[in-house]
């Protein structure tokens, strides 16, 4: 065979069209019902048509896009996994895939979301009476009322269970709250917190629904210079002498116990978002590998990114698998706060690794923004460690794997 003929074979191999980036190597979206799989695909459409062409400016200058708020309420999509009240419905699975799918464009709009949804929404739908729900969750399924969640304090964090410091005093039929809150999202500009407080009284935790903009002594400062999550408006929130009625008392809201039930299911929600800023990173770092030129050859000719590439989507697909099987034990009833640990601490770490891996393999750019790879690599630091650090998340599978408990 001549040198030519080579030649020839090699320009018609290299001429057939490279495979697109997919970050779904198990195909497990393929575990979806066609309903959930379509509503889905209208989350990706929206955020490859709407998102994904500003969300670098956005996340560059630490705003939040409104302009997108009445295309995303169309989607829909308020309330997934919610049963009634306006709610989208659906199964847990199909929160987790939506998570996971806006994460897969950006991380700082899927946290708003769970936010709103998860731990605003979440724990009225979990805590709150049968009028509660009624009066809250339907504007809120429709994004008319916009909700954000406060439990972390500036002195108080991974140690929330052991004693908070804002308090809630009983005067009759209203509460006195007294405190801060910090690194809360949404808070900035959102209409209602679900703030968890100390009844003076009994020593236990309670939960209550504030009205940000007409309430009294609650005030919000914007968290400033972020390098994670930048979208996100994170805020710092101060309660001086706040008086919350009765009535908007969560009901169920009794103990760390009831906020541990919230926190259970959006840790569940972290674990997916988490895997799709892994996704993201991955066929970011893949497109760039194809078409980034390096000694006459796309760079992803080589063995070592290859090798990173491998273990990339490695990392992706057991996380997958792992969340996905998550998501089948809450529909049978089996989920536990251990599983839901285990879950979320396992698929942040792997994305941290996979995200440093993208970076890696982008080279100086990989700390350039406008090659998205770089907000990955930020917005991991956050889903690693809020909703539970790591090293908590592991205590609570080590408590259930030994029987013994490592907290004081």
């Amino acid at each position: 065979m001549t040198t030519a003929t080579l030649g020839a074979k090699q320009s018609a191999k290299d001429s057939k069209p490279l495979p697109a980036p997919n970050s779904d190597f198990y195909e497990v979206y393929e575990t979806l019902n066609a309903e959930e799989l379509a509503t889905v695909k209208r989350v990706r459409a929206f955020m490859e048509a709407k998102v994904a062409p500003v969300v670098t400016k956005y996340w560059v200058d630490d705003a939040f896009p409104f302009e997108l708020l009445p295309a995303f309420k169309e989607l829909g999509i308020g309330g997934i996994g919610m049963q009634g009240y306006g709610c989208a419905g659906g199964s847990l699975a199909l929160l987790g895939f939506v998570l996971m799918e806006m994460s897969r464009i950006d991380p700082s709009f899927a946290t708003f979301a769970a936010v709103h949804t998860g731990l605003a929404m979440g724990s009225i739908y979990i805590d709150g009476s049968e009028e509660q729900k009624q009066t809250w969750l339907p504007p809120m399924a429709r994004f008319e009322k916009i909700g954000c969640f406060g439990l972390t304090e500036p002195l108080v964090g991974s140690g929330a269970s052991g004693g908070l410091l804002t308090t809630a005093k009983r005067e009759g039929d209203t509460w006195i709250l007294n405190g801060e809150k910090r690194w809360i999202g949404n808070a900035p500009w959102c209409d209602i917190s679900i703030i968890w407080a100390r009844d003076v009284a009994d020593n236990q935790v309670k939960g209550f629904i504030v009205e940000n903009k007409t309430t009294p002594g609650f005030s919000v400062e914007k968290i400033e210079n972020k390098i994670a999550l930048k979208i996100v408006q994170n805020g710092h929130i101060t309660l001086q002498d706040v008086r919350v009625p009765e009535a908007n008392r969560l009901k169920g809201g009794n103990s760390f116990r009831d906020t541990a039930k919230v926190l259970k299911m959006t840790r569940y929600a972290v674990a997916w978002m988490a895997t799709g800023c892994a996704m993201g990173a991955y066929e970011a770092a893949l497109t760039y590998a194809q078409e980034r030129m390096q000694f006459g050859r796309p760079i992803g000719s080589f063995q070592l990114v290859q090798d990173l590439l491998a273990r990339m989507i490695a990392n992706i697909t057991a996380s997958q698998c792992l969340i996905t099987r998550q998501a089948q034990l809450h529909a049978e009833g089996k989920l536990t706060d251990a599983h839901a640990a285990l879950a979320k601490a396992f698929a942040t770490a792997k994305c941290r690794e996979t995200v440093g891996w993208a970076r890696e393999l982008l080279g100086g750019n990989g700390i350039v923004v406008d090659y998205k790879v770089a907000r990955f690599f930020a917005d991991c630091e956050a889903l690693y460690s809020y909703e539970g650090t790591y090293q908590i998340q592991n205590l609570i599978v080590g408590k259930a794997v030994t029987g013994f408990s490592a907290f004081v």
